[in-house]
């Protein structure tokens, strides 16, 4: 056997040894395996990743961050990598980075498997990242424009106060004129804010089998439009038919619907109280 081949089954070993104490939540002992397999064989993701994700379960971010980057390099199709660089960049407040890595993580995994436990965990933490960012917005900007109605009533006050004493024997008129320009101006602000108040989401937006906002919509011959997972799982545990026309439908025949993939992100960068998970 050759040193190379030798050095490939010692850190293979030492992976499954990794993994075994990962198993039993000693991290310290799975960290040690997996750096002395990176150490015989720098090359392999995953090494990388199963030391990152021993790294994540003691908060240890920065490394985790570190090994995830060496990933990616190695592999830019690691969905684990690009998911745990996400979260690592999202607990250091990089906010913008983390929610692009995950976005990533979430194309590469659905890709790979669509209906997998581990798509489902990222557009979690995906949603969550993006309705927290929604929130601390949304509580700024009604702030901004709580403070700026007031200056604006403030003023028309202070203006109705001038045209009264300037206008005597109109002050009837004048009071009317400026209670309309409070109530058009209060118009104006609940406008404003409108965007920022939960409504119903629209029901074309939505799965109709689930009935939550599409994820990855895909659309069949008959024209109708379901969630890709759970139209895979009504595969497997019912049959190869379409939930609703009942015809035969098989995998190959589903084709992403861009048109309300589009519409559902325009919806969710507009109205990001969406992305809430009960």
């Amino acid at each position: 056997m050759s040193p190379a081949m030798e050095a490939a089954e010692q850190a293979e070993q030492l992976k499954l040894d990794g993994n075994m104490a990962f198993s039993k939540s000693r991290f310290g002992a799975a960290i040690d395996a997996y750096t002395e397999a990176i150490a015989l064989c720098p090359n392999v993701p995953i090494y990388w990743t199963n030391r990152a994700l021993c790294y994540r379960k003691r908060n240890e971010w920065t490394k985790v961050e570190e090994d995830c980057r060496k990933a990616i390099q190695l592999d830019h199709h690691s969905v684990k990598a690009h998911y745990m660089l996400g979260l690592a960049l999202l607990q250091k407040e990089e906010f913008a980075e983390g929610v692009r890595e995950l976005e990533k993580a979430l194309d590469l995994g659905r890709d790979a498997n669509p209906k997998s436990y581990m798509v489902e965990e990222i557009w979690q933490e995906l949603a969550r990242a993006k309705y927290l960012e929604w929130e601390h917005e949304s509580t700024k900007r009604s702030w901004e424009l709580q403070k700026l109605k007031g200056t604006c009533e403030a003023a028309l006050k202070e203006k109705q106060f001038l045209d009264s004493s300037e206008k005597e024997g109109f002050v009837d008129e004048t009071m009317k004129a400026n209670a309309d320009q409070l109530e058009a101006l209060d118009r104006v602000f609940q406008k404003a804010a409108e965007d920022d108040i939960p409504t119903e989401i629209p029901d074309y937006l939505c799965c109709k089998i689930t009935l939550d906002i599409f994820r990855d919509p895909v659309i069949t011959p008959s024209g109708v439009t379901y969630e890709r997972a759970v139209l895979l799982e009504h595969f497997q545990k019912v049959g190869k038919f379409d939930p609703i026309t009942r015809e035969y439908l098989h995998p190959s025949q589903l084709v992403p619907n861009l048109a309300i993939k589009e519409a559902v992100r325009a919806f969710l960068d507009k109205h990001g109280w969406a992305y809430k998970i009960d």
